[in-house]
C-alpha cells in the first residue's frame, strides 16, 4: 500500500502587549489546551503543535519562515483570540507559503452574563480579532480557509480535518510523478495536456517511458512470486473461470499478476506514484493490463486510461485526500435517459477500482475486443449505494479547470452478462439532463474521479489552494 509521509499542522494564537503578561499567559494556556484536546480526541487526521502566541511582526514573520522550512508542516491554523493588530501579520502572511486556516473560535462558547467583565472582555476578542485579521487576508487576496464556531463542536473539528486532508493533498501534490507508457489515444483532445504547466501550477512531474522498457521487468518477474500473489488473489476476490477451460483462465489470470508485479516493481524503483497506459501501445505484452491496474489502483496508486496522465495525476491526488477509501478512476460510460431512471452507468474496459464494490468482486477472463491482444482477466463488481462527488480536470490554453458536481450513487439496476465489467451507476444531484449539459459546455471529458468519502467543499478549497479556476455544477 502506497503511504503518505507524517503531517503536522503549526497552531498560533494572535494577540498584543496592551493586555499585559497576565493575559497574555492565560492566552498561551487556552491556545495549549485547545490544541490538546483537539489532539486527544481523535477526529483530526493529523497532528496539530502549539507554537504560543504571536504579538509582534519579528515575531510573526520568523514563524511563517519556519513554517516555510519545515517540510513536516503541511499548513497553519491561526487563532485570533483577543484582538491581534493586523498589521503585524502584513509581513508574514506574504511569506508564507503554505496553506492557512483561520479558525474564528473563542475559548469558551457561552457568554457568562453573571460574571462577565472588562478583564474577561481583554480576554476573549476573537469577535473582534477575527474581523481585523480577515480585512487583512482579504486585503492581501488570499487564499485562505475561514472555519466559524467553537472549537470543542463535532462539526466544527470535521471542518478543520476535511481542510487538513486537502492541505496535505496540496503538498503530496508537488511529489506526484506519473509514468506514462505510451502517449495519449491518437486523435483524441481531451486526454491532451500541458505537462510544464502541470508541474508549474499542481507540481506533477510527467515522464515517458517505452512501453518495452516495462515488458523487460515483466517477463523478468519470478514465477514464485506469481505463485504467491496467485494464492492471496483467490482469498481476497471469488476466481470464476465460467466457459474457460482451467489451464486457459489459470494462464490469463497469471499474466495479470505478472503484470501487476512488474509494473509495481517498475514504478517503486523508479518513484512513481500514477501511471497510464494505451492500448493503441502494447508492443511486447501479452495482454493490456487489467486485473493488474485495478489491483495496483487499489494499492493508492492513480491511473489514468488511453494516456490519460491528467487524471492518473488527479486519481492519486484525490486518494491522498480520501486516505484511499472510496475514490476512484471512473468514465462516463453509457445512459439511462428512461424518465425516473436517469443516470450514468460509469465503467471501463477493464480498470475500475474494486474499493466501491458493494458486492464480492469476482476474477474473469472474456475477450476485450479491442487492442488486439489475449484474452485479459479483470474484476467484476457491482458499485455501491451512496453520496459522492465527481471530479474532471481539462487543460485550456489559460490554464488547468476542475470540474464537478456532487452525484447521488446507484447499483446497477440489473447484471449486464454481455458487459463483464465493473460498474457504477449515478446522478448529478441536479439533474442529468442540467448537470451534463453543464459539464459539457464547461469542457469537462469522459475520464473522471468519483469519490464516496470526498466532499465538494473540499475539491473547492483545493482549487482555491492551486488558485485555478473551478466550475461547480450543483
Amino acid at each position: 500500500m502506497l503511504k503518505v509521509r507524517d503531517h503536522e499542522f503549526w497552531f498560533v494564537a494572535g494577540s498584543q502587549f496592551l493586555y499585559g503578561e497576565e493575559q497574555l499567559a492565560n492566552v498561551a494556556r487556552d491556545a495549549q489546551d485547545i490544541a490538546d484536546k483537539l489532539n486527544a480526541n481523535g477526529n483530526l487526521p493529523y497532528q496539530i503543535v502549539c507554537k504560543g502566541v504571536m504579538t509582534t511582526a519579528d515575531g510573526i514573520t520568523q514563524f511563517m519562515k519556519d513554517v516555510n522550512y519545515h517540510d513536516a508542516v503541511a499548513g497553519v491554523i491561526t487563532w485570533m483570540h483577543t484582538f491581534s493588530p493586523a498589521k503585524n501579520w502584513i509581513r508574514g502572511t506574504t511569506l508564507l507559503q503554505k496553506p492557512l486556516l483561520h479558525l474564528a473560535t473563542q475559548y469558551r462558547n457561552e457568554i457568562p452574563y453573571a460574571t462577565i467583565d472588562f478583564d474577561y472582555m481583554n480576554l476573549n476578542q476573537s469577535a473582534h480579532g477575527d474581523r481585523e485579521y480577515g480585512y487583512l487576508n482579504a486585503r492581501l487576496g488570499m487564499n485562505n480557509k475561514v472555519v466559524y464556531g467553537w472549537w470543542g463542536d463535532a462539526d466544527v473539528q470535521k471542518e478543520i480535518a476535511d481542510w487538513q486532508d486537502v492541505a496535505v493533498t496540496y503538498d503530496e501534490s508537488f511529489r506526484i510523478r506519473v509514468c506514462r507508457f505510451g502517449d495519449t489515444m491518437r486523435d483524441v483532445a481531451v486526454t491532451e495536456g500541458d505537462k510544464v504547466e502541470a508541474q508549474i501550477r499542481l507540481g506533477w512531474t510527467v515522464d515517458y517511458w517505452p512501453v518495452g522498457e516495462l515488458a523487460d521487468v515483466v517477463d523478468a518477474v519470478d514465477e514464485k512470486d506469481i505463485d504467491a500473489a496467485y494464492k492471496q488473489l483467490g482469498e481476497n476476490y471469488s476466481l470464476a473461470p465460467q466457459d474457460n477451460a482451467p489451464q486457459v483462465f489459470e494462464e490469463s489470470v497469471r499474466y495479470q499478476l505478472r503484470l501487476y508485479l512488474g509494473l509495481k516493481a517498475f514504478l517503486s524503483d523508479k518513484g512513481y506514484e500514477a501511471f497510464c497506459t494505451n492500448f493503441q501501445d502494447l508492443k511486447g505484452l501479452k495482454q493490456l493490463p487489467g486485473l493488474a491496474v485495478q489491483l495496483l489502483m487499489r494499492d493508492g496508486y492513480g491511473f489514468g486510461a488511453e494516456g490519460d496522465w491528467k487524471h492518473a495525476a488527479l486519481s492519486r491526488l484525490l486518494k491522498i485526500m480520501a486516505h484511499n477509501e472510496r475514490t476512484v478512476f471512473m468514465e462516463d460510460y453509457t445512459l439511462d435517459l428512461r424518465k425516473g431512471h436517469e443516470a450514468i452507468l460509469g465503467a471501463h474496459m477493464l480498470e475500475v477500482d474494486p474499493t466501491i464494490a458493494s458486492d464480492r468482486p469476482r476474477v474473469e477472463v472474456h475477450p476485450l475486443n479491442i487492442g488486439g491482444k489475449d484474452d485479459p482477466a479483470r474484476l467484476v463488481f457491482t458499485g455501491s449505494d451512496g453520496e459522492g462527488v465527481n471530479v474532471t480536470i481539462a487543460d485550456f490554453r489559460n490554464g488547468f479547470r476542475l470540474i464537478s458536481y456532487p452525484v447521488v450513487c446507484r447499483k446497477a439496476e440489473a447484471e449486464t452478462p454481455y458487459l463483464p465489467v465493473a460498474k457504477q451507476l449515478w446522478t448529478p444531484k441536479v439533474g442529468l439532463k442540467k448537470g451534463s449539459t453543464a459539464w459539457i459546455k464547461a469542457g469537462g471529458g469522459h475520464h473522471t474521479v468519483l469519490s464516496f468519502r470526498l466532499t465538494e467543499e473540499q475539491i473547492h478549497d483545493l482549487a482555491v489552494m492551486f488558485d485555478i479556476d473551478l466550475v461547480e455544477i450543483c
